[in-house]
């Protein structure tokens, strides 16, 4: 299932996958060479993760990406053929995770067709642990995806089964990453009351939730967080005014690291700004991420500010601010 040539070579997008099948009964065994896999096989990898997912918030999605995939492979694989014994769930989970990050890399790199392939397989490994909360986490990407890709139907599917695989009992702050989720896909589809009840639902989980948000790796959903879904719930819906308001904030509430999540909310935000027709703004906030952007390998991103030159072509002459910015994103996007 993951091999060097499945996880390394991009496919195509296809809709038709994303019909996943309901979870199956985890195994605890599968047939294979058996392997002397244990507890600290299982810490090591998610120690690996996190120093990979924090070079990602730092760097995007572009730098490392293929390191991920080569330790995905490499190292962690050929531990789960054959597995059996206690620490088999937490060994499955601990790839799922892992496979998931290779997922949302590929994604912030642009390449869809790959990041599908790997969230897909995050999906299989978390049924094989009997991991409803890392099912939940890998379909929610799928719905991110999905939104961005345009088909905001089957993103409102995802976004609902990631909620049902939940089910009553989970971590109020994950709940909370789920509802934020299918607040921005049911906005895709213009269903303003229902993005705007989910909107709710994950305010009023992030406030009542207690655990840090630093204990938990889906998400890490925390005040920045909801603001960003809050605004582009909102921009979705056409209340730019608000959504602009929403999206500062996230920015505002970011500190240490974060570079490419930064750098990311803040596109979007410039690309409200500029939808509101206050062009000196969107380059006043291109302009302030200006040592970020230096720094940042995402094509996401880059897709945004792309836009965002398109735009506001007609300002360009008009403002030296706006030139200024426009001569930064061509630099940092060529």
């Amino acid at each position: 299932m993951l091999n060097r040539r499945t996880v390394l070579t991009a496919g195509l997008y296809s809709l038709a996958a994303l019909h996943l099948p309901a979870p199956a009964a985890a195994a605890t065994t599968r047939p294979g060479q058996a392997r002397r896999a244990g507890a600290a096989d299982v810490e090591r990898i998610r120690a690996m993760t996190a120093q990979f997912a924090r070079a990602d918030d730092m760097f995007g999605g572009g730098h490392a990406r293929t390191a991920v995939a080569s330790y995905l492979v490499t190292e962690v694989t050929p531990l789960l053929h054959g597995t059996t014994g206690r620490a088999r769930p937490a060994l499955f989970t601990a790839a799922s995770q892992l496979a998931y990050l290779a997922a949302f890399m590929a994604n912030d790199d642009c390449r869809a067709g790959l990041a599908q392939r790997y969230y897909i397989q995050a999906v299989r490994l978390a049924d094989e642990a009997g991991d409803p909360v890392a099912r939940a986490t890998v379909l929610r990407g799928l719905a991110v995806q999905a939104v961005e890709l345009g088909h905001p139907d089957r993103a409102v599917d995802l976004a609902d089964a990631a909620a049902a695989a939940l089910g009553d009992r989970c971590p109020l702050r994950v709940r909370a990453w789920i509802s934020g989720m299918r607040a921005k896909a049911y906005a895709a589809t213009g269903d303003n009351r229902a993005a705007l009840d989910a909107l709710r639902r994950a305010e009023a989980d992030v406030e009542r939730a207690e655990s840090p948000p630093e204990s938990q790796w889906t998400g890490a959903y925390r005040r920045a967080s909801l603001e960003h879904d809050t605004g582009g719930t909102l921009a979705a819906l056409d209340d730019l005014a608000e959504a602009e308001r929403h999206l500062a904030g996230s920015i505002a509430a970011r500190v240490g690291g974060e570079r490419r999540s930064k750098v990311l909310v803040g596109s979007r935000l410039a690309r409200v700004q500029l939808s509101r027709r206050h062009p000196e703004e969107a380059a006043a906030t291109v302009l302030g991420m200006r040592a970020d952007l230096a720094l940042v390998s995402s094509a996401r991103v880059a897709g945004e500010l792309a836009a965002l030159r398109a735009d506001w072509a007609g300002a360009r002459s008009a403002s030296p601010q706006v030139e200024e910015a426009d001569r930064l994103i061509a630099a940092v996007t060529r």
